[in-house]
């Protein structure tokens, strides 16, 4: 899809006109040592969108700061008069939530010194930008007037690392007592080691069965495909919860992201002193894909827990796990507006959102599922819909109608341009129908 059709398509379905390039003013810098990306429409409407951006791997940086998820949205809120803004943040890469706390605010502060201060502003963002809008949301109520988390681990940094804990805990004590899942001394050597490991135990009915136990404590779906139904096959759910562990997970585990976390906590902010595993894999939503697993491989699932509840456990440093509390974990309490969007079969775990909403006032939350696999495999039409929602409730203080067949009737309005998705975990393009649907995951099996 090239620019001019994006603009095109957004005319002929908003009714808002696209906007030339021209008549949109770039706004480049660095504040605090994080660059930032302004644009504002000549027709501004008074309004501000401002973006954050997921937890990006060592090394990696987008050639041009992001300004939304999808890159159709783009000249969609530019053409109805928005203003978007975003800092790159000034550490970028692994968790970042106290700089993007940071860098946001003042990048709106010097929004309201050289634009103009806006009327509204709405903070969004995905995967790990969507835990950073709601906690700049939290700590700006004055500033903030709503928050759209999309794929975000909302739940918050001590449940995400909790999570990730129990799920190289079990892989250790199961499948290579060898690896590190703390103070990891050498992170690049302790990564290979895990891929190697998770790659001999993909290719046995043993080891995917206890893949499938340490994936379970995570809460990972067996379904990361955005293009296709839930696999019946056990093999494959248990191949495609390991193909998202491996590209997204891996590094916040066993590699250097996990390390980086421990040198931004001062030691180690997690653990898993008094965790019952059984009780656990009993509030999984991949409790039945381990059983059937396990059965599968003729193995005893009893003798891998009680292998789990006798192995040396993990302690926390104490003044790490309140840094992490502290920093990355939203509270709930607020008086802005917040919708959240998630798939169901997302490998951040949809139950991030049941274990957040339980924390916030039941008027002012939304919380929108649709009905796919993958990470953030919700299309510009789904996203420009879940954010007109917001919007609504913003301007007029009530909630528009969330049914599902509201929304996929919004988001049909949208030109096949808006429903593409390439699913980058199995390298698949694709056209899709909106998908939106009634759904209330469980909590989370573990919270921190």
């Amino acid at each position: 899809m090239t620019l001019t059709g994006i603009l095109a398509a957004a005319l002929i379905v908003t009714g808002a006109p696209a906007m030339p390039t021209e008549d949109v003013r770039v706004h480049t810098g660095v504040i605090d040592g994080a660059q930032y990306r302004v644009e504002v429409p000549s027709n501004w409407n008074g309004k501000l969108l401002l973006y954050n951006h997921g937890i990006y791997p060592q090394g990696y940086v987008p050639e041009q700061i992001e300004l939304a998820n999808r890159a159709e949205a783009k000249p969609v809120l530019l053409g109805e008069g928005y203003a978007l803004a975003a800092s790159l943040y000034s550490k970028p890469h692994g968790f970042s939530a106290r700089e993007a706390v940071h860098d946001q605010t003042a990048l709106l502060s010097w929004f309201d010194r050289t634009v103009g201060r806006p009327r509204q502003v709405l903070t969004w963002g995905a995967s790990g930008g969507g835990l950073n809008a709601v906690l700049l949301s939290e700590r700006l109520p004055h500033r903030i007037d709503g928050a759209l988390a999309l794929c975000g681990p909302v739940a918050g940094g001590s449940a995400l690392f909790g999570q990730l804990l129990d799920l190289g805990f079990a892989v250790r004590t199961l499948l290579a007592p060898e690896l590190e899942i703390v103070r990891i001394a050498d992170p690049g050597a302790n990564l290979a080691k895990a891929h190697q490991v998770i790659a001999k135990a993909l290719e046995s009915p043993d080891g995917r069965a206890r893949l499938s136990l340490a994936n379970a404590f995570a809460d990972i779906p067996g379904w990361s495909t955005a293009h296709h139904p839930r696999p019946i096959d056990v093999a494959e759910q248990i191949r495609q919860q390991t193909k998202f562990v491996q590209a997204v997970y891996d590094e916040l585990v066993w590699g250097g992201l996990r390390a980086d976390l421990e040198t931004q906590a001062g030691g180690n902010p997690t653990g898993n002193l008094g965790v019952d595993y059984r009780g656990l894999l009993t509030r999984s939503s991949e409790r039945d894909l381990v059983k059937q697993a396990y059965r599968d491989a003729s193995l005893d699932l009893g003798a891998d827990l009680a292998a789990l509840a006798a192995a040396p456990r993990v302690k926390p440093d104490n003044a790490a796990a309140r840094w992490l509390t502290r920093t990355g974990t939203p509270t709930g309490r607020g008086r802005q507006p917040v919708v959240t969007l998630h798939p169901i079969g997302d490998g951040v775990a949809p139950g991030h959102e049941r274990t957040y909403g339980d924390r916030v006032d039941p008027a002012r939350i939304r919380q929108l599922f649709v009905n796919r696999g993958g990470h953030c495999q919700h299309t510009a039409a789904e996203e420009l819909t879940a954010l007109r929602v917001l919007r609504d409730r913003v301007e007029t203080g009530r909630w528009p109608s969330t049914s599902p067949e509201r929304l996929n009737a919004e988001a049909n309005r949208f030109g096949p341009e808006f429903r593409f998705l390439f699913d980058w975990l199995h390298d698949e393009p694709g056209t899709t129908a909106p998908a939106f649907k009634a759904y209330r995951p469980a909590p989370l099996p573990r919270v921190s």
